[in-house]
């Protein structure tokens, strides 16, 4: 559970009670600010709920992605090294073709 779910629903139980105060005391302006702390609750925790599936979703994928990127690096090795081969022959003395 992230920080923000924690947050929100913290928000969310105290936003309640100072709403259901503020109508029992017939206080607008509590009532108001309970409701919105509500929201800002409600907001929070659906916020936290991204973070997590996107953190969930990253863990899920790491070793492939790691993979992907070991792919990547080796075939740029590759590439280079393919290259200074045939700079390399083509600048050979030895070669005829020059």
């Amino acid at each position: 559970m992230s920080t923000n779910t924690l947050h929100g629903k913290i928000d969310e139980g105290t936003g309640k009670l100072k709403q259901s105060v503020g109508e029992v005391t017939g206080n607008e302006k509590l009532a108001n600010a309970g409701a919105a702390q509500q929201i800002k609750g409600h907001v929070e925790q659906a916020w936290g709920s991204v973070k997590d599936a996107v953190k969930d979703s990253h863990d899920r994928h790491k070793p492939e992605m790691d993979q992907h990127a070991h792919n990547v690096r080796e075939s740029l090795v590759n590439a280079a090294q393919n290259v200074k081969d045939h700079v390399q022959h083509a600048v050979d003395p030895k070669n005829k073709n020059i």
